[in-house]
């Protein structure tokens, strides 16, 4: 079992409860195969699903497989069979602000300070989620971006006002063209999206882990738990969710993280890093499961119980900073298209920079 005790897990099981204090778990306990409710541990058994798992036809890592198949985030997995132990919590929202906000100052603080900094970098954005963790950890901090982006730009700033000193990963497109094929082949995605992503986490995890360091911190969640998407704060009127609330949009978006941690995960343990996500701990969830749509979204203003908690710890510039996705931030996704473009593939082909990636495997 990976990620938590299986004494732990045992009694998770026992009590049905899918958010048991842990920070995510997947691996083999009792016979099954067994995945955490937000599946923050990869998990894949091979696709046929006809070999009992005593036959070791399973593992975390998706490469050590002939056709691998992730076990469902909430499920157990047994030969053909799977079975959902848990689902995410719908609790009732506070209905005091101060106390919902102390709450996620609560779950935030012992989470983060719970990490041990022993050979701990921090991935800095400059942005709320990445400050919190640079604010209470005493590791280096490191960006990944293009000369001209905003990450690189933000992060320095943000740095500047922590009075801390900040590394500089500097993108190049003989990095991406190098880096591309390395994370299709540990994520097995190759759509354009998911490489995007996964394209300045890679390079600084590999920068990272060639200065010494075995484990990196991150923001990952945040954004998800705590209503930070454009499409989040603008239901219903946004195409991109069904849901009629902001409170309702934010879950449909928590019920991606399954698909999307894996990715990540894997990326970054290929580069030579163990990720650490506290933001991710079963607590923060509970706690962000509890906000009400105005803690979520105020106005223009986003991830609002997660900014009022970090006045503490931050300077105001820094909590109320908006940040772009990494992809956009680092100009990661920009310079991988006009590769594809330089490449002969074009915008008006359909995805071209899937092919374009296709290509380069």
């Amino acid at each position: 079992m990976q990620g938590a005790a299986p004494a732990t897990v045992r009694e998770a099981l026992d009590a049905g409860d899918p958010l048991p204090g842990t920070r995510g778990f997947a691996g083999e306990l009792d016979g099954r195969l067994v995945r955490d409710v937000l599946g923050r541990e990869p998990l894949f058994v091979d696709r046929d699903g006809t070999a009992p798992i005593a036959d070791g036809r399973w593992s975390h890592d998706p490469t050590e497989l002939t056709d691998p198949d992730p076990v469902p985030a909430g499920h157990a997995v047994d030969g053909e069979a799977s079975d959902r132990l848990w689902s995410l919590p719908d609790p009732d929202p506070f209905t005091d602000r101060e106390r919902a906000v102390a709450r996620v100052r609560d779950a935030v603080e012992t989470s983060v300070d719970e990490v041990d900094a022993d050979g701990l970098a921090v991935a800095f954005s400059g942005g709320v989620d990445s400050a919190i963790l640079a604010a209470r950890l005493d590791a280096p901090l490191y960006v990944a971006g293009f000369p001209d982006s905003h990450d690189v730009e933000a992060a320095r700033s943000a740095a500047d006002l922590l009075g801390r000193e900040l590394r500089v990963v500097e993108l190049t497109h003989d990095a991406i063209e190098r880096a591309v094929p390395e994370i299709v082949a540990a994520t097995g995605r190759t759509d354009a999206m998911a490489v995007q992503i996964a394209l300045p986490l890679y390079l600084t995890a590999e920068r990272v882990a060639a200065d010494g360091f075995g484990r990196l911190a991150l923001g990952q969640g945040a954004d998800e738990l705590f209503g930070g998407y454009a499409k989040v704060a603008n239901a219903p009127e946004d195409p991109r969710v069904d849901a009629d609330t902001v409170r309702g949009a934010r879950r449909e978006v928590v019920a991606t993280l399954p698909d999307q941690l894996p990715r990540d995960v894997l990326a970054l343990r290929a580069a030579g890093v163990e990720p650490v996500t506290p933001l991710l701990h079963d607590r923060v969830v509970a706690a962000a499961l509890r906000l009400p749509g105005e803690l979520l979204v105020e106005g223009d203003r986003r991830k609002v119980a997660l900014r009022e908690a970090a006045t503490d710890v931050l300077p105001d510039a820094v909590a109320e900073r908006d940040k772009k996705a990494a992809q956009y931030g680092s100009l990661a996704a920009r310079e991988l298209d006009r590769l594809a473009r330089q490449a002969g593939y074009k915008r008006r082909m359909d995805d071209h920079v899937t092919k374009y990636v296709e290509s380069l495997v």
